[in-house]
C-alpha cells in the first residue's frame, strides 16, 4: 500500500484513467460464451484475459468474489491472483464481497479482506450495513488503519431492497438516508475525498438520498447491461456527480474473449463517461 488513504488514491486514479470501475464477473454464461469451460481452468482463463485487457487502462477492477468460490479452493487461487496482478498493472481492486455480521465474525471479514499480508486484501471491498451501521466498525477502523476504502450497500436498484432501504426509521429518516449519514459522519474532514462510500444502483431512478454531506465515492452499479447510460447518471446522483464511479460488467464482458476488443470496450465505455460529465 502506498502512503495515501484509499479516497486520495481513487481521486488520483480516476483522474489519470477516468471514471470506470469495469467488472470481473466470471458468470457461467459469460463461460459458455467464450468458448471456456464451466471449470476452475475456464474461470483461470476469463479472468487473467480481463486483468490483461482491462488492468493496465481502468481506474478500478471489481472481481465478483461469488463467482470465484464457487469453484472452491482453486477458485479463490485464482482471485489471489486477479488481486494482485491487477494491482501491480495500475489498477485499483474493488472486490465484490458484500460481507456484513457481527463481532468477531466482521472482524475475521476484515482481516481477510482489508488486513496488510491477507493475499485477499484488495484496495476496498463492498460491506452490508443492514445489520446496523455499527456491526461494521471492525472492518472500518482496520480499513482505516491500513489505507483500504469501503464501499457500504445504501439503495441497491434490485426490487427486493426497496422494503428495506426505503423503510423509515425512528428519526424519521429511510434506513438508505441513515447508511448515508454514518459514512458521512466517517468521512468528515477527509481530503480530498473520504474512504467510506456507498453503492446506489445507477437505475434506480430517484434515490431520495441527500448525498451533499458524504465526503465519499459512490459506486454506482448498473451501467450498460443493467439498462443505466451515461446521461442517466447525473438524472440520479445530481451534484454528487463528480465523486460517482458507474460500474459496467457485462456490458465490456461481453466482448471477449479477445484482448483487443475487450479492452477498446472499455475504454469507449470510459470515453463516454468523459464526454458525459464534461
Amino acid at each position: 500500500m502506498s502512503g495515501q488513504h484509499f479516497g486520495a488514491r481513487l481521486t488520483g486514479a480516476t483522474a489519470a484513467r477516468g471514471p470506470l470501475c469495469a467488472g470481473i464477473d466470471p458468470h457461467p454464461g459469460l463461460l459458455d460464451a467464450w468458448g471456456l469451460p464451466r471449470d476452475a481452468a475456464g474461470l483461470e482463463r476469463f479472468a487473467l484475459t480481463c486483468v490483461e485487457a482491462l488492468a493496465g487502462v481502468v481506474a478500478v477492477l471489481k472481481p465478483q468474489s461469488a463467482f470465484f468460490e464457487a469453484h472452491g479452493s482453486k477458485g479463490v487461487a485464482v482471485l489471489e491472483r486477479v488481486i494482485a496482478e491487477s494491482r501491480a498493472a495500475g489498477a485499483l481492486v474493488l472486490l465484490d464481497v458484500k460481507r456484513g455480521d457481527i463481532g468477531s465474525t466482521m472482524a475475521a471479514y476484515a482481516q481477510a479482506y482489508l488486513a496488510d499480508g491477507s493475499p485477499l486484501a484488495a484496495d476496498a471491498v463492498t460491506l452490508s450495513p443492514f445489520l446496523g451501521f455499527g456491526s461494521l466498525d471492525p472492518a472500518l477502523d482496520l480499513a482505516a488503519e491500513t489505507g483500504r476504502g469501503v464501499f457500504v450497500l445504501a439503495r441497491t436498484s434490485n426490487s427486493e431492497g426497496a422494503s428495506v432501504q426505503r423503510a423509515v426509521d425512528g428519526g424519521g429518516r429511510t434506513v438508505a438516508q441513515a447508511v448515508v449519514d454514518a459514512a458521512a459522519a466517517r468521512n468528515a474532514g477527509a481530503d480530498p475525498l473520504g474512504s467510506v462510500g456507498l453503492v446506489v444502483g445507477a437505475t434506480v431512478g430517484d434515490s431520495g438520498l441527500d448525498l451533499s454531506a458524504l465526503n465519499g465515492p459512490v459506486l454506482a452499479p448498473g451501467l450498460g447491461a443493467q439498462g443505466a447510460g451515461p446521461a442517466d447518471l447525473r438524472a440520479v446522483f445530481g451534484a454528487a456527480l463528480p465523486h460517482v464511479l458507474p460500474a459496467s460488467s457485462r456490458d465490456i464482458l461481453r466482448h471477449g474473449p479477445g484482448v483487443p476488443a475487450l479492452r477498446d470496450a472499455a475504454l469507449r465505455v470510459r470515453d463516454s463517461l468523459v464526454a458525459a460529465a464534461g
